[in-house]
C-alpha cells in the first residue's frame, strides 16, 4: 500500500507491540510472551493494550485464567508477521550493504589502464565479495577528472597531472616511465639513459596527452631530441607496435607485466628518472558506498600492476 502522508505515525503499531502481539498469539500466554521477549508480564500486557487502543478492537479475550484469540486477531496476525519480516529484511539488506556483500562500485579509468591493471584487481574484489556488481565506465584521458567531478562513477583510478579543484587522491602506486622494446632492440634489462634513447625510433602517444607531457618535460631535461617514429593514442596500442618490432614504446613502467608480450624488454629511463604516480580519484567530500570504499581499501592495501 503506498505511504499517505495523512497517516500519523501516532496511529501507527511499533515494533515492540507487533512483536509482543506476535508473542502472545503464538503462546497463548502473557507469562510465556514475556519471556519469549525479555520482558516482565506486565510489560507485555501494556503493550498489548497500547495496540489495541490504536486498532480499535480487541485482540484478545482475557479471563483470570486464560487469554482467547479474536477473530480480529486471526485476521491481524498475517499483517503482523509480513511487517516484521519486511522488517527483519530490511534489516539484513542494510547490512548487506554495510558489510560490502552488496552493492554497485562504479570507476572510471583511462582505457588502458581498464584494459592492463583493473581486470586482475576487479578479479581480486571479486573473489570476497562475489555479489557486489563492479562497472568500469573507460574514457580518453581528457575524460577522466570529468566523470569522477561529475560524479558518474565513485571514484577514478587514475594519474593527475597536477591539482585539480574538487579533486583529492590516494596514491596506490609509484610508478616511473620506461622504455620497451623486444629483444632485437634491447638485449638487457638495465636503466638507459634519455640520451641513448634518442637515436631509436620511437613509439609515443599524441601531444595533449598525460605521458606524452611527462616525456616532453623529461627531453627538455636531458636536452635531447627523440626519434618520434609513431604517434598514437592508446599506451596498449604503443606496446602492441614494440611487440612487433616497430620500435621502441615509452610508457609507465606497471602496465607492461598487465599485456603478456613475452618478447618485450623494459629497461627503466634514466637522467632524468620520470616518476608517476597511480592514484585512487575521488571527489572531495563524498561519501563513498561501503561496496566502493571496500575496493578502494582493497587498491590502498594491495595496489596494482
Amino acid at each position: 500500500m503506498p505511504y499517505q502522508a495523512n497517516i500519523s505515525l501516532r496511529e501507527t503499531p511499533s515494533i515492540r507491540q507487533l512483536r509482543a502481539f506476535m508473542a502472545v498469539y503464538q503462546t497463548g500466554s502473557l507469562s510465556a510472551a514475556g519471556e519469549a521477549l525479555g520482558l516482565t508480564q506486565p510489560a507485555v500486557s501494556l503493550l498489548l493494550k497500547d495496540l489495541e487502543e490504536k486498532l480499535g478492537v480487541r485482540l484478545f479475550d482475557r479471563t483470570t485464567r486464560s487469554l482467547r484469540r479474536t477473530a480480529a486477531a486471526v485476521e491481524a496476525i498475517a499483517y503482523a508477521q509480513r511487517a516484521l519480516a519486511e522488517l527483519a529484511a530490511l534489516g539484513d539488506c542494510m547490512q548487506d550493504l554495510a558489510q560490502a556483500r552488496r552493492g554497485r562500485v562504479r570507476i572510471a579509468a583511462t582505457s588502458t589502464i581498464a584494459q592492463t591493471l583493473l581486470p586482475s584487481a576487479i578479479r581480486q574484489f571479486l573473489n570476497s565479495h562475489p555479489q557486489v556488481i563492479v562497472s568500469i565506465n573507460d574514457c580518453a584521458p581528457a575524460e577522466f577528472t570529468d566523470r569522477v567531478l561529475s560524479e558518474h562513477v565513485d571514484f577514478g583510478i587514475g594519474s593527475l597531472e597536477g591539482s585539480v579543484p574538487g579533486l583529492e587522491q590516494q596514491v596506490i602506486l609509484d610508478d616511473t616511465l620506461c622504455a620497451v622494446a623486444t629483444g632485437l632492440f634491447f638485449p638487457t634489462h638495465r636503466p638507459m639513459s634519455w640520451k641513448q634513447l634518442s637515436g631509436m625510433p620511437l613509439i609515443v602517444v599524441q601531444p595533449g596527452y598525460g605521458v606524452r607531457s611527462a616525456i616532453d618535460r623529461a627531453v627538455v631535461a636531458a636536452d635531447v631530441q627523440l626519434n618520434i617514429a609513431y604517434e598514437v593514442s592508446l599506451l596498449t596500442t604503443a606496446l602492441a607496435m614494440a611487440a612487433n618490432g616497430l620500435g621502441v614504446a615509452v610508457v609507465p613502467y606497471s602496465i607492461v607485466h598487465s599485456t603478456h608480450y613475452a618478447d618485450l624488454v623494459a629497461r627503466r629511463l634514466i637522467r632524468p628518472v620520470v616518476p608517476r604516480v597511480l592514484a585512487v580519484v575521488r571527489k572531495e567530500s563524498r561519501l563513498m558506498s561501503p561496496s566502493a570504499q571496500a575496493f578502494a581499501d582493497m587498491l590502498a592495501r594491495s595496489a596494482l600492476g
